[in-house]
């Protein structure tokens, strides 16, 4: 077998206040906030490719200037805020795309119809692919559930990531809770609003990876071992990032135990299908919802999740057989591969 040719890498990454050109992140690559950065320009070295990185935080001149004197072969794309707003994640990428260099993970069209909560559930619904009933409240409009969307509800915000304003405040069962959870995230995030169904089930994980040709992972399972059976059992923030709640109340993401193999592939061809309708590339991770009756239900879909190696992604790349470091060349490969505009 010939050996793959080394590349010129660029790491591009996002920062929370201003950058130079050759700023040192030697500081911030010691903190927990920066590994899945360091995971990746450690695989990318070890694997033998000269690698360059870039922090951005509100000036794309300095990307310009990065791109003219490293002329990079590929942008591995860490970069999902600018001037701290992860809105313009898909904006990025647009710069990437119009300047043709290619780049890692998912084009701007999947990033734009993944943030929007409400446009993938619409686009899926209309494939008959099931997603909890929702609707879409914007800042300035009139607060009230539609009659036909049923209690509990889970309100969330309409653009946001990794569950950032979902709490255990989120999960409300009457009208007034409906209207003043609405409200707190209108005021406090600055965002519209949707509020769905609260769908009974196991919390599903799976991850994708490819272009037109796709690969899945075993499927992980997030597992609410201390919360009680009638209480919502939902990945609020906490339940995602703060060990110490994730301890109290026995969470655990695990790989998906007992599940029958007509259910696993019913899940996989799902996903497959979300990932397609959504116009995904590069690499992804889909969040569902199994019922006792094994109905599978889309929550939201993740393009470019996180990469670094101890998180869902990662693990299920390994389960499956491939290291980290292989992980990270398959999805460079993939980027050279992926047609663009």
């Amino acid at each position: 077998m010939t050996p793959k040719k080394k590349l010129k890498v660029l790491a591009l990454f996002d920062a929370i206040a201003p950058t130079t050109l050759d700023q040192d992140l030697s500081e911030e690559f010691l903190t927990e906030d920066w590994k899945t950065e360091v995971h990746v320009l450690n695989a990318l070295r070890e694997l033998g490719h000269t690698t360059e990185y870039l922090a951005i935080f509100d000036d794309l001149d300095l990307l310009q200037q990065k791109l003219q004197s490293f002329q990079p072969d590929v942008i591995f794309n860490l970069a999902d805020q600018f001037k701290n707003n992860r809105a313009f994640d898909q904006n990025i990428v647009s710069f990437l795309e119009m300047n043709g260099v290619p780049f890692t993970g998912c084009g701007s069209t999947g990033l734009t119809l993944c943030k929007h909560k409400g446009i993938s559930k619409k686009i899926l619904s209309y494939h008959r692919i099931r997603t909890p009933a929702f609707v879409v409240i914007a800042r300035g409009r009139r607060i009230a559930r539609p009659a036909k969307l049923r209690f509990p509800i889970l309100i969330k915000p309409l653009k946001e990531e990794a569950s950032l304003g979902i709490s255990q405040a989120s999960f409300v069962s009457n009208d007034e809770q409906f209207k003043e959870r609405v409200q707190f995230i209108h005021d406090k995030y600055a965002n519209d609003v949707i509020a769905e169904e609260y769908i009974h089930g196991r919390e599903l994980y799976v991850s994708l990876i490819g272009n037109l040709r796709l690969d899945e992972f075993p499927i992980r399972e997030l597992v609410f071992k201390e919360v009680p059976p009638d209480e919502p059992k939902i990945a609020t923030f906490k339940a995602k990032w703060d060990d110490e709640y994730r301890e109290r109340w026995g969470l655990k993401n695990q790989f998906a135990e007992d599940l029958d193999p007509a259910v696993v592939r019913d899940i996989q061809q799902t996903c497959k299908r979300i990932y397609r309708l959504l116009t995904l590339d590069g690499y992804a991770r889909m969040d569902l919802r199994l019922t006792e009756d094994n109905k599978v239900y889309f929550i939201e879909a993740n393009p470019n999740p996180i990469l670094a190696s101890d998180e869902d992604f990662a693990l299920s790349a390994l389960k499956a057989g491939l290291s980290y470091p292989q992980l990270i060349e398959r999805i460079l490969r993939h980027a050279l591969r992926a047609v663009r505009g």
